[in-house]
């Protein structure tokens, strides 16, 4: 390993600049070359001001500012983006992660592993507002996305530049990295990390973003199964929708030989109609769904598929192949 980046997002954690910059020499310099890109997302309270100061005096300290708060994810993206390291580590700017930590991580990614991700041990947090949602989250993303990982929470980790170039992070998909990375077919493991209290500053997180996160689990599911097949699910929708609006038809026909009920009067005729016009709706949905799958990968010059390793022939190399096999014949 030639440099790690450590990517740090922060808003408004002026108090935490300089013990945080401390803790990772104490951690670092035995260890590895090293360098912080700190990106300051929009605060208010001086941060960038004190991140100046230590950049000025630290070649290893780096400011990235932004114009204006944009999100953890957008943070992190930039932060990927102006590192320079064969290896990425992200963590918060709170203090609650430890950075001695990181080179156990390290030791662990020369193991073979393309990630490895921080597991919280005794979390000191408060219990409801942040302990419970949490657990119910977790809980929900590995059911949902198939991740056998327990805590999807944790910033600390690091990860191979190879994994970090193959992200891209927009909306709130900071929380979902780990999902992604599997999804390109990364390995990963996880190791118990320590996790401290928050002694200065205050929290950003609030309740409602656990609403949020379902939200994004449910875009996530949708592009790890059915980015290049969109047909599959809507027009699997919209075929069941029709079938169940056939159904109602005939039911309603068959009431009215029946029982002699009137087929204007019958509320399954209406069903029926609602469903019809659903399922032509879905499955124009999947069509849209495949034209624009098709503009995405053949107009930007994307693969359906990543490749962990292989080595392209030349034309020569395959002509001096094919007269080996000729002769041999």
């Amino acid at each position: 390993m030639k440099l790690l980046s450590v990517v740090i997002p922060v808003k408004d954690e002026r108090d935490n600049i300089r013990p945080m910059v401390q803790w990772l020499r104490d951690a670092l310099s035995p260890v590895c070359d090293w360098e912080a890109v700190f990106v300051d997302d929009g605060s208010r309270d001086g941060t960038h001001v004190e991140l100046q100061s230590l950049a000025d005096y630290d070649p290893r300290i780096r400011l990235v500012r932004l114009r204006r708060n944009f999100g953890q994810s957008a943070a992190l993206q930039a932060g990927f983006d102006f590192a320079r390291g064969d290896v990425i580590a992200t963590m918060d700017g709170d203090l609650q992660n430890d950075p001695a930590d990181l080179p156990h991580m390290l030791a662990k990614l020369g193991e073979g592993y393309d990630a490895v991700l921080g597991q919280r041990t005794r979390r000191r947090d408060r219990m409801l507002l942040r302990k419970v949602p949490s657990w119910c989250a977790n809980w929900l993303l590995r059911r949902f996305l198939g991740v056998p990982f327990k805590d999807f929470g944790c910033t600390l980790r690091v990860m191979r530049r190879e994994v970090v170039d193959d992200l891209q992070l927009y909306g709130e998909m900071h929380r979902f990295i780990t999902a992604l990375a599997v999804q390109q077919g990364a390995y990963i493991a996880q190791v118990p990390v320590r996790h401290h209290p928050r002694t200065a500053g205050k929290s950003k997180y609030t309740i409602s973003r656990t609403v949020r996160v379902i939200l994004d689990a449910l875009t996530v599911k949708f592009l790890a199964s059915y980015q290049t097949r969109p047909m599959h699910l809507f027009g699997g929708v919209g075929l069941a929708m029709m079938f169940a609006g056939f159904i109602a038809v005939i039911a309603t026909v068959a009431m009215k030989w029946t029982g002699g009920q009137w087929m204007t009067g019958n509320p399954l005729l209406l069903l029926s109609v609602m469903l019809e016009v659903m399922g032509v709706q879905f499955l124009s949905l999947g069509l849209i769904g495949e034209v624009l799958t098709r503009i995405f990968y053949e107009k930007q010059g994307r693969r359906p598929y990543a490749v962990r390793e292989g080595r392209s022939v030349s034309p020569g190399e395959l002509r001096i192949v094919a007269g080996r096999l000729a002769k041999a014949a």
